[in-house]
């Protein structure tokens, strides 16, 4: 007698001939487990009936017609609940714009910028939707998700390319001079102005809600607006510094502005969500969270940038994106402990 184990079930005894008959009908697969009832061998089906000189022979139901019909045309084309299933099941939608969406753009009549624009937006989506599943709270919504993705790169292509603002920030200059000088210029000057850009939609959005916000809704809010801002930030690469690099940097470096580096705008703003959430939680201590919300996301920047293009990258730059994660990861796990400690 032997025993037959699926997926950890367990069904029988059955003697040897049963078997065969279970196995010759399809009901019993030759990978199954088959446990002997006397000794508790544990082996596939097939290994038990070879070991007996057991042969079987599973049989066919009718020709390649009749197995269709029997299969019946609902089961290759569900035309009853092919509409339906796309309402019903988010994931297929989802799944479909990831996969399709490359495919699709390459039958619209675009051309230059908007090559790169719809590129930087496509892999936007895929960082959107990560976010989204990891991050999200009850308070977050759709409407406002889109508004400060799209919000945060008007006002830096206002405040960037048609004002020219931005480098009005004494601190540019030293971006020309040699470390730490240049250093001072990527914290204080890059750094501290694209942090405070970022961070702007967050400040807005915090001030204008009619509820408490969650320091994880505002991470997440802040996770949109870096990768809104790395959108706009690697297409003005790509269109400029990149096209004067060799075709295996320039292609390396599109990648990189498309997919790792609007990540990390994402996570300093991440951060800045996390400190301007506590700011609005216990304003007795705002102008400390405040000054935090952007101090800390634009030194992590600036660090970044003064060694991403040195020699030192490696022992510099890396470790700072390394730190950046971390710290974001530390700051969700412990904001008990710290709303605790600002309670006091």
């Amino acid at each position: 007698m032997v025993y037959i184990e699926r997926n950890g079930n367990r069904f029988g005894p059955y003697s040897d001939d049963t078997l065969r008959g279970y196995v010759d009908a399809g009901q019993i697969l030759l990978c199954d487990r088959a446990i002997d009832a006397a000794t508790g061998e544990t082996v596939t089906v097939r290994a038990y009936l070879k070991a007996r000189g057991i042969k079987v022979r599973i049989r066919n139901a009718g020709d390649f017609v009749t197995q269709l019909r029997n299969i019946g045309s609902d089961l290759i084309f569900p035309k009853s609940s092919f509409r339906s299933q796309w309402a019903q099941d988010s994931r297929l939608v989802l799944l479909a714009l990831v996969g399709l969406t490359p495919s699709v753009l390459m039958f619209l009549p675009v051309d230059g910028v908007l090559v790169f624009y719809f590129i930087a937006m496509y892999f936007s989506l895929i960082w959107g939707l990560f976010f989204y599943y990891l991050f999200k709270t009850p308070q977050v919504t759709t409407r406002t998700t889109v508004a400060i993705f799209f919000a945060v790169q008007a006002f830096v292509f206002l405040v960037w390319d048609l004002l020219g603002l931005a480098h009005m920030n004494p601190f540019y200059i030293l971006l020309n001079l040699s470390f730490p000088l240049d250093a001072l210029g990527y914290i204080f000057g890059v750094g501290l102005t694209e942090e405070f850009a970022k961070a702007l939609p967050l400040l807005i959005l915090a001030r204008k809600a009619k509820q408490p916000l969650l320091p994880q809704t505002l991470v997440y809010y802040g996770l949109m607006s870096g990768i809104g801002f790395g959108v706009f930030e690697g297409v003005e690469y790509q269109t400029t510094v990149n096209i004067d690099l060799d075709y295996t940097s320039a292609f390396f470096m599109n990648i990189a502005r498309l997919t790792s580096l609007p990540f990390l705008h994402a996570i300093w703003c991440g951060i800045a969500g996390y400190f301007i959430a506590f700011a609005k939680l216990y304003p007795k201590y705002r102008i400390s969270l405040y000054v935090l919300a952007i101090a800390i996301p634009a030194v992590l920047h600036g660090i970044y940038d003064t060694f991403c293009g040195s020699t030192l990258g490696l022992l510099v730059a890396v470790p700072v994106m390394a730190v950046s994660v971390l710290l974001l990861i530390t700051y969700l796990n412990r904001s008990v402990n710290y709303q605790s400690r600002l309670r006091q």
